[in-house]
């Protein structure tokens, strides 16, 4: 499911957002900004999202990140981590050639169950679906969009059951759509982006029984350990959701590091004898489709203006 164009907000918000990014510069220097992208639409704004990174943060890759986590050197100030969501194919396409130019690390969470195959992420499917005329009747008079937050909210055999109702009313199937493959991922990680697991299926594990929410990450990790040859050390949160069951598997498996979906900064500073969480990791959301005076905000830390303008959850 793809958020609205952050480029069309009004300009009231714009300047609040400048504003906000400049109140929030000194907090951002003491605290991790980790970006995720999803889908990239706009190459040369991506480019130029990279360059303004390099002139005023300091991009830091996973492995520095884990071993200040653990224990090890802080992280500079003003440390950026950038990642990719879902595994979309922009991630080889349009991210690689741009950060391997410049020799900035960043990380690719993949839903591995979709690796070399041509299915669409369930959330377009079913809003491709309910265009092309799809009915649940746990979905009665929702838009796209708001069937989408709908379903992914739904315990996960209910979601599983409306998208079989979709597909089975819907006048005409959804088309493929090319994923990552094998060879992606190589050149992904030969080019400096690490690839982090980010579940079998995208099944948003609080709403799981214990055996799928086993699958999707046991599921997830096999398949890229087998693909890859090595296993991988980072996990995101489908949904950006967290879930206890999902985290004591992490452990078991030796994760290092697992990230949410919560626009928050991530504060790396211990509270007495409370160090952060290394599997609880905040991201910010953006796109290359964002605008420089919302990419700084969102930089920064500052976005309360953002997450009510986005509305649905996010996938």
């Amino acid at each position: 499911m793809r958020e609205p164009n952050l480029t069309i907000l009004p300009r009231s918000v714009e300047r609040q957002s400048r504003q906000g990014a400049d109140r929030s510069r000194g907090r951002s220097a003491r605290r991790l900004a980790v970006l995720t992208f999803r889908e990239l639409d706009d190459p040369g704004s991506f480019r130029a999202q990279v360059e303004r990174l390099l002139r005023t943060a300091s991009p830091v890759s996973l492995t520095q990140v884990q071993d200040t986590l653990a224990g090890g050197r802080p992280l500079p100030p003003h440390a950026v981590l950038l990642t990719f969501e879902h595994g979309h194919r922009s991630a080889a396409t349009t991210a690689l050639p741009v950060l391997a130019a410049r020799r900035v690390p960043a990380v690719a969470f993949v839903v591995a169950g979709l690796v070399g195959s041509e299915r669409p992420y369930w959330w377009d499917e079913a809003r491709l679906l309910i265009e092309e005329g799809g009915y649940s009747r746990r979905l009665p008079g929702r838009s796209p969009t708001g069937a989408v937050a709908a379903m992914a909210a739904l315990p996960d055999p209910d979601r599983r059951s409306c998208l079989e109702e979709l597909r089975v009313t819907a006048r005409r199937a959804v088309p493929g759509r090319a994923q990552l493959t094998a060879d992606d991922l190589r050149a992904l990680r030969d080019g400096g982006i690490v690839i982090g697991n980010h579940s079998l299926g995208h099944a948003r594990l609080d709403r799981c029984d214990d055996y799928v929410v086993r699958e999707e990450v046991v599921g997830g990790h096999r398949i890229l350990t087998e693909l890859l040859g090595e296993e991988p050390s980072a996990f995101a949160h489908p949904h950006g959701v967290a879930d206890g069951r999902a985290e004591a598997l992490l452990r078991g498996y030796g994760y290092r590091s697992a990230f949410l979906g919560d626009d928050q900064l991530f504060d790396l500073r211990a509270v007495g004898a409370v160090r952060p969480d290394p599997l609880r990791i905040s991201r910010l959301g953006v796109d290359s489709g964002t605008s420089r005076g919302i990419f700084d905000s969102v930089l920064a830390g500052w976005t309360p203006g953002l997450r009510r303008l986005r509305g649905a959850v996010a996938v």
